[in-house]
């Protein structure tokens, strides 16, 4: 008996062991749930006609929810007032409470995208779309094409893609200030579109890179692209809009007295030759300068001696546009004389030192500048002013691998006003060519001239750009290591730039072809390309069926 008793705490402990084994597992579970939501029926159905209500549902086999439901959903036409779209947790039931008035005989469809997604592991169900006709019929005709961006290699997504009908109310001006008739939206970099459930007709094609999503053109902010001529439809084309960012039209703003004998003026759009003229009675010594900023679209003018007047008068005249314009006189501070290097510390033996100043200069003594290397070699500069941007530029010998040490003593930078600086200094330093990597590139089928042929960044910043007037090697010199782009500028005008488009003239943006790929360019590197523009380059050509 006694002996039976001992085995008792044995196999307690050794139960016990299995007990705590069991603690530190744990269930390892099915597999993960890949499969979307499935709909088990509409009330009304899909693609009804006759559609009176203002209710949909739409039940499925699972609980779902709503993720991302106002970046993903699309209603074509689009309504004045947004549906009411429920659950707003989760549920088994999606319903659309509609609260617009809809018009007669026409066909809707509301596109959810990838919205729609189950509870536990959120597939989606992808690209869901209820279409439902006011009418007695679906309208069922499709609009397919492609968008591309006029400077970048890929569209932004997504793109809104819409037609308006061209009926005998339409006009230009609607596509600032209402919705259009469809829209859907380009789904990825492809710019891949598809319009759906169109009716028969004649309609503007256009597409928006928007930024406040409301399907109107803001010319301030939106890119648009618009196919030169109305489509009609029934077709079987396929359609390329290029989106491109306008310039605004010529607008000059009311001055802006910014500090004591400085007024600013802005404006907006092409002022290549804004001139502003002083109307107001002043002193008989009354001086004035003006130079553009550097950044922003403002005319500085600044004025000597101070003025008595409560206000100034102005005609700004800019090619065929005259404004008159007044400014109201303040008690300001004046601003103080400040120099500041637009590109010290590391460059490129080419490259000479800007300095841009606040104030207008007057003039620079190169007496009172010392430029050293790092052997204490004393180098003379030339020096030369940009008047247009108030730029100091200072030019001298550099070779590779160097230190240079620029110092500007009092006086050597004289303003409008007799300010002189304080003592400057400025470090700029020189790579050995060995840091740097080289490229050149060879053009085959390259038919039409003349053309820009640019370096671009990761970031289409332009690094060196060529102007070609006929077939010949293109050389990249003193590049820095990284990823860059190739692109071809057709220049149509012939004015030496790239030109954008409008679309009030229907003129499209001139054509920029990209290599196909990004380049590396590596440290002690030659990299050779050859660029080869193919019969359909550059860039695919829209067909219109209604050419007016």
């Amino acid at each position: 008996m006694k002996s039976r008793l001992l085995y008792i705490p044995i196999l307690l402990l050794f139960s016990l062991s299995f007990v705590e084994c069991a603690k530190k597992g744990s269930p390892s579970g099915g597999e993960r749930d890949s499969i979307p939501p499935v709909i088990v029926r509409s009330v009304p159905e899909n693609y009804t006609t006759n559609f009176k209500g203002n209710e949909i549902s739409i039940y499925f086999d699972e609980y779902i929810k709503l993720k991302e439901l106002q970046k993903n959903l699309i209603i074509s036409p689009p309504l004045e007032y947004p549906p009411n779209i429920t659950p707003l947790s989760t549920s088994k039931t999606l319903r659309i409470q509609i609260d617009d008035t809809l018009k007669e005989n026409t066909t809707y469809s509301i596109n959810f995208g990838q919205s729609i997604v189950d509870n536990n592991e959120e597939n989606p169900f992808e690209y869901y779309k209820y279409v439902f006709s006011t009418g007695s019929y679906i309208d069922s005709l499709t609009v397919n094409g492609r968008v591309q961006d006029a400077v970048l290699p890929n569209p932004e997504i997504p793109t809104t893609v819409m037609l308006y009908e061209a009926n005998e109310a339409y006009n230009d001006t609607l596509v600032y200030s209402e919705k259009p008739k469809y829209i859907t939206t380009t789904k990825d970099s492809t710019g891949i579109f598809e319009i759906t459930n169109v009716k028969e007709g004649k309609y503007l094609l256009m597409a928006l890179k928007e930024s406040n999503n409301d399907y109107t053109f803001q010319p301030g902010s939106d890119k648009i692209g618009v196919a030169k001529n109305f489509i009609t439809l029934p077709s079987d084309s396929t359609y390329t809009l290029t989106l491109f960012k306008e310039t605004p039209e010529y607008l000059i703003a009311r001055p802006k007295y910014q500090a004591k004998n400085h007024i600013l003026f802005g404006y907006e759009g092409i002022a290549d030759s804004l001139q502003v003229e002083l109307l107001s009675e002043v002193p008989a010594d009354f001086e004035y300068k003006t130079y553009r900023d550097l950044k922003k679209d403002t005319l500085h003018y600044w004025f000597k001696p101070e003025v008595e007047n409560d206000s100034l008068l102005f005609l700004a005249k800019n090619n065929r546009f005259t404004d008159t314009l007044s400014v109201r006189i303040k008690e300001l501070y004046k601003d103080s004389l400040n120099i500041s290097a637009i590109n010290a510390g590391t460059v490129l033996p080419k490259d000479t030192l800007k300095l841009l100043v606040n104030t207008p200069f007057e003039s620079i003594n190169t007496e009172k500048i010392t430029i050293l290397d790092n052997d204490s070699l004393n180098i003379e500069p030339k020096t030369a002013i940009n008047k247009k941007y108030n730029i100091a530029q200072l030019f001298f010998p550099k070779t590779e691998g160097k230190t240079y040490q620029v110092q500007l003593l009092p006086g050597a930078i004289t303003d409008f006003y007799e300010a002189t600086n304080d003592t400057l200094n400025y470090t700029l330093r020189t790579k050995v060519i060995s840091d740097y990597g080289t490229l050149n590139i060879t053009m085959e089928n390259l038919k039409q001239f003349p053309v820009i042929i640019q370096l671009v960044d990761s970031k289409f910043k332009v690094i060196a750009e060529e102007y070609v007037t006929e077939l010949k090697p293109i050389l990249f010199e003193n590049i820095n290591p990284g990823k860059y782009y190739v692109r071809v500028i057709f220049d149509e005008n012939e004015n030496e730039k790239w030109d954008t488009g409008s679309f009030l003239n229907r003129q499209q943006p001139e054509r920029i072809l990209y290599y196909p790929s990004q380049l590396e360019v590596r440290a002690n590197w030659s990299l050779n390309e050859t660029f080869i523009l193919t019969e359909n380059d550059p860039g695919p050509v829209e067909t219109l069926d209604d050419p007016e």
